[in-house]
């Protein structure tokens, strides 16, 4: 009996923390994000600058890599491009995660959302290409603070109500839509419809509901046999095997045509890689494919995929740049990083908080920020709106607080794709004065055969730095400019 009562407040207090944090991450504190007019802005290998029209200074400071793609733009193409990347936060009122009570992310899930926010640039690049944009992303409201208001208390008893009531939650209404291009008018506007079907497919892929490929049930699921319980906080390294696996067992035909790799003690082997993307799919999503999104035009990315037996491959690296903090020695070889445009971003953030990286400014990351409680939306309708993943509001925060265990990604397309990535990443890897130790290495060859997370404790699938002892390696919307 006492066993039982200990189960039901544990319950209890599980699911009040549970509307805490929905209350608590649902209020937008509004605040403005300054940009220097004098300094490059680089978001995931493109250039931006705020300068006015007839002040060319260059820029060739954080262009090492990539020169030849590298895109001038101004502060409205910079707004664009950032609102157009795939923006996955908390969420609340969601259907119970595996194994626990619990209908909500809140306070533990932003590594997860992180992560699904890498993913889903990397299948930007993948069926988009990295010069596309959302129609509507200059459209987006700011998102304005909010305050205790009567709505928010009557959110808060509803909620307490529905938990002790164990009321049943929004269940999800099958796998994502399907959708089949037609031609309207022009080629413009048919292309521009194609491409907007793959947005909303590819963001229902993301969807919270137990069937959606990429969604934050599954994540948890998989996260279980790595010893992760909802409610637990996950760090890069565990969430770049959880990532690998989720994309490897996605059953949508839509995603046959990509997997991933994670990266062994800090170095990537290159045959491995290349296996990976000249091996077929196998399983049912490889059998047929007529229900996957129609293949786009022949210059974008996924047609070297998506036409060849082969798959895109993407790139997860779970380095740590320093020891408690992250080494000083490090912020130009992040900046070289995110200078490449088939660069998906990095996962870290500060301690215990995680975040996106996906640009910088000065000695300032940008970074997008899963902090921020929507609410459930059933992305199993046709219709569902597509406002609440895209972020008008970049964050920048000092390099000083980045917290040192991160994850890098990468997108190749194919194999000669990733020869030509090796190459240039050779080159960013070769160390200098300050940078005695390179954060990752690129070996030829094939690695062990056993998989690192394999009969590690949780604690140590946090150490993404253990090395083989017998291989030594030497705004809210709002842009103030200054």
């Amino acid at each position: 009996m006492e066993n039982k009562r200990s189960d039901e407040l544990d319950t209890l207090k599980t699911k009040f923390f549970s509307v805490w944090h929905n209350v608590k991450y649902s209020w937008a504190l509004k605040s403005k994000t300054s940009f220097s007019r004098n300094s490059p802005v680089l978001l995931l290998g493109k250039v931006y600058h705020f300068k006015a029209e007839d002040d060319d200074s260059a820029t060739e400071a954080y262009c090492e890599a990539g020169d030849e793609d590298s895109v001038m733009g101004n502060i409205e193409a910079f707004r664009k491009d950032f609102a157009s990347r795939v923006w996955l936060t908390y969420r609340e009122e969601l259907p119970p995660l595996p194994s626990s009570t619990l209908t909500s992310d809140c306070g533990w899930g932003c590594m997860l959302r992180a992560g699904q926010m890498m993913l889903a640039q990397a299948l930007v690049l993948h069926f988009l290409g990295r010069d596309w944009t959302w129609s509507e992303a200059m459209s987006l409201q700011p998102l304005d603070a909010e305050t205790w208001t009567t709505t928010a208390a009557k959110r808060l008893v509803a909620s307490l109500e529905a938990s002790l009531q164990s009321s049943p939650r929004p269940s999800d209404g099958g796998s994502p839509p399907t959708h089949q291009a037609q031609a309207r008018g022009s080629a413009e506007e048919a292309e521009a419809h194609l491409k907007e079907m793959y947005h909303r497919t590819l963001v229902s892929w993301f969807g919270d509901s137990p069937s959606a490929q990429l969604g934050l049930h599954r994540l948890v699921r998989m996260g279980l046999t790595m010893g992760k319980q909802a409610g637990d906080w996950y760090g890069p390294a565990v969430v770049a095997h959880i990532l690998k696996q989720a994309v490897e067992e996605a059953m949508d035909p839509g995603l046959a045509g990509i997997t991933a790799y994670v990266s062994q003690d800090c170095t990537v082997y290159s045959a491995d890689v290349i296996d990976r993307h000249r091996s077929p799919r196998a399983g049912p999503a490889s059998a047929e494919r007529s229900d996957a999104p129609p293949s786009p035009q022949s210059d974008q990315p996924v047609s070297a995929s998506a036409l060849s037996d082969g798959r895109a491959v993407i790139v997860l690296i779970p380095v740590r740049l320093g020891g408690e903090k992250t080494n000083p020695d490090y912020f130009n070889f992040v900046k070289r990083i995110l200078s490449l445009e088939y660069c998906i971003g990095i996962i870290g953030g500060k301690p215990k908080q995680a975040c996106y990286f996906v640009g910088f400014q000065d000695d300032s990351l940008i970074y997008m920020d899963p902090h921020y409680c929507q609410s459930f939306v059933d992305v199993s309708t046709s219709d569902f709106p597509l406002q609440s993943y895209h972020c008008p509001s970049p964050k920048k925060m000092p390099f000083s607080r980045m917290d040192p265990s991160c994850t890098i990604g990468f997108y190749s397309r194919d194999a000669q794709d990733y020869e030509r990535i090796s190459q240039e990443l050779s080159k960013v890897l070769r160390p200098s004065a300050r940078e005695k130790y390179p954060a990752f290495t690129l070996m030829q060859g094939h690695g062990r055969d056993y998989d690192l997370s394999a009969g590690l404790t949780s604690e140590k699938r946090e150490w993404p730095f253990i090395r083989d002892p017998r291989r030594t390696v030497t705004t809210t919307g709002d842009f103030v400019l200054l």
